[in-house]
């Protein structure tokens, strides 16, 4: 393979989460180790804004700042929904992929990387096989990235053990909060969090679970069709035995007919998805209607995606090497490509990166292996507990102002743009 030259371009997508950021700065920090790349940009808005010529001079921002970039929320570059899509808007897909490498034409952009999960990595697949058909000398590498964590090969995604993390400590505070105030009444609260169609987040919960008492006594996942009556049964049994019981629940939560309980089908977002964001209201009412019981419901919302005072440590390392893996892989020659995690040992917890063709990811979700979770359905099992513990431990070095986190933000320095306005 001959040595290639020229400027490399990283830009995220999709949901942030509060370890993309890592990624980004080891894609960055791995890049100035090597000759081959002469400037270090970024792309803002994710693909859209590189379709808009909107590049940023990395190679102006400071030391320090990429650093801490590391353990600052939400996507330093900003992000985007924005699909490329020749199988229901050909002719829109056909004028941007023209007006994508007419921008990396114009900045000689050689080497391309994109942090994002199912659809990004989709995205990232498209833009390889239309530099190869074009006879363009790129190199396109995938960095995984999703709180979802339903990317298949990869053992787990960089922001998955962040938000797990997370999660499980807030169930576990408004447990302890819930459980204070159980009386003869009775009560239960249900909480609702992220993950589409997979249950990677609201299992990951169980590890707030120490004893069998205590909560979540009850986790519902997309995976395993919701079956209102035996649902309903385990509530009464657990409110009857602690006066209380807590329910997480998956937001993308099925009824045995396949639909999403919480689906809000008139509201769709830009990949066509429905909007989500109900699941743990229409439990509620089962509640409320059918045992009379009280019960509050918690959405866990942005929160649990840009928690970073809560973040795991082993994420952070993880998301930052894989944004250099990618690079290193790029440079040897490396393209068409995602970065994926593999696991070599849980007990010590050990691990390394490798690639992973991206026409094996692109579009399939890994969702949770059914010998994962209890025969009843209602909670994962030791496999899933043992699994997920490792993902979770560690807490990053933040740094504070008046007992307040410090997060940075880039100076952007825009790249001057070359191109006319994008039709």
């Amino acid at each position: 393979m001959p040595e290639l030259t020229g400027n490399l371009l990283v830009a995220q997508s999709g949901g942030p989460t509060c370890a993309i950021n890592a990624s980004v700065a080891g894609v960055i920090q791995e890049a100035g180790r090597h000759e081959q790349i002469e400037e270090i940009y970024g792309g803002l808005n994710g693909i859209l804004g590189i379709l808009n010529e909107d590049l940023i001079d990395l190679n102006d921002e400071k030391a320090r700042v990429i650093e801490e970039m590391k353990f600052t929320p939400a996507a330093a570059l900003g992000t985007c929904r924005y699909k490329i899509d020749f199988r229901k808007k050909p002719e829109r897909a056909a004028r941007d992929m023209d007006r994508l490498f007419q921008v990396f034409q114009a900045h000689n952009i050689r080497f391309f990387f994109y942090a994002g999960g199912n659809d990004s990595q989709d995205t990232s697949l498209k833009i390889h096989e239309e530099a190869v058909r074009r006879g363009y000398d790129l190199r396109m590498i995938g960095v995984p990235k999703t709180i979802d964590n339903d990317l298949p090969h990869t053992d787990h995604c960089p922001g998955y053990g962040s938000v797990t993390k997370y999660n499980a400590t807030t169930v576990l505070e408004v447990a302890t909060d819930v459980g204070s105030m159980a009386t003869d009444d009775g009560s239960c609260c249900i909480i609702e969090v992220m993950g589409r169609a997979a249950g990677w987040i609201a299992a990951g919960t169980i590890a707030a679970k120490r004893h069998p008492a205590d909560a979540p006594h009850i986790i519902l996942l997309p995976e395993i069709p919701f079956a209102e009556d035996r649902f309903l049964e385990r509530v009464r049994e657990t409110v009857a035995a602690l006066k209380y019981c807590v329910v997480v629940v998956g937001e993308g939560l099925k009824d045995v007919a396949g639909n999403e309980i919480g689906a809000d089908k008139t509201r769709l977002d830009a990949f066509g998805h429905p909007v989500l964001s109900g699941a743990a209201d229409r439990l509620a009412e089962i509640i409320q209607g059918k045992l009379n019981t009280k019960t509050r419901t918690v959405k866990l919302g942005y929160a649990q995606r840009a928690a970073a005072h809560c973040a795991s440590a082993t994420d952070i390392a993880e998301s930052s090497a894989c944004g250099e893996h990618a690079v290193r892989a790029a440079i040897a020659g490396k393209s068409g490509f995602m970065v994926k995690i593999v696991r070599l040992g849980s007990n010590p917890y050990q691990w390394t990166t490798d690639l992973q063709d991206l026409r094996e990811v692109a579009n399939v979700e890994h969702m949770i292996p059914r010998d994962w979770i209890t025969e009843d359905g209602f909670l994962p099992n030791e496999k899933f507990v043992e699994y997920v513990r490792p993902l979770l431990e560690g807490e990053p070095k933040l740094c504070y102002e008046g007992g307040i986190p410090r997060y940075v933000a880039l100076e952007k320095s825009r790249i001057e743009k070359i191109l006319p306005p994008r039709e």
